[in-house]
């Protein structure tokens, strides 16, 4: 699949899920049809106990569908594989105009840097991980390389991927 993916990758409170709620829903309004990927560090779970799908899980099913009028759902339980790498992952989602991925820092895609004070870490991504290509900070600093955007600036950093990606939002 030949999807455009970007990723926003940062340490934990650094802003990135906000950031990618935001350009998803800037890259929406703009027309665009957007997919994202979260990648989770931790156990999660998308069914509660004691529902019939939750059931069917639990009695071994590989793969349980949720289905109704509004969304549905496919739950694969990896048992004893190992965790699918992006690239699996991304050939499972349905076609879109981009993708935006959470997490994957050491994937080979081009990502933004998120920085915040706030962060559980400050130090710099840029450096250790491959393709930062432009850094969101409260604190940019001008002319730098890569660029860098404050990261409330969701305009210019939407206008930022559209380009890097060849994608034209007036041709929508």
């Amino acid at each position: 699949m030949n999807q455009r993916v970007f990723g926003i990758t940062g340490w934990k409170n650094s802003g990135k899920t906000t950031l990618t709620e935001r350009l998803v829903a800037l890259f929406t309004a703009q027309g665009f049809r957007v997919a994202t990927v979260k990648h989770a560090h931790h156990s999660f779970d998308i069914d509660r106990k004691g529902t019939d799908s939750f059931r069917h899980r639990q009695a071994g099913a590989v793969e349980t569908a949720i289905v109704s009028a509004n969304r549905w759902a496919l739950m694969h339980q990896l048992r004893s594989e190992q965790e699918p790498p992006l690239s699996e992952i991304l050939e499972r989602l349905s076609p879109a105009d981009l993708v935006l991925v959470e997490g994957y820092k050491n994937d080979s895609h081009a990502k933004i840097e998120c920085r915040r004070a706030g962060a559980r870490d400050r130090s710099p991504l840029l450096g250790t991980i491959a393709n930062i290509v432009a850094i969101a900070t409260e604190a940019p600093e001008a002319a730098s390389a890569p660029p860098q955007f404050h990261i409330d600036d969701v305009e210019g950093i939407g206008a930022f991927i559209l380009k890097f990606l060849h994608l034209n939002s007036d041709a929508r």
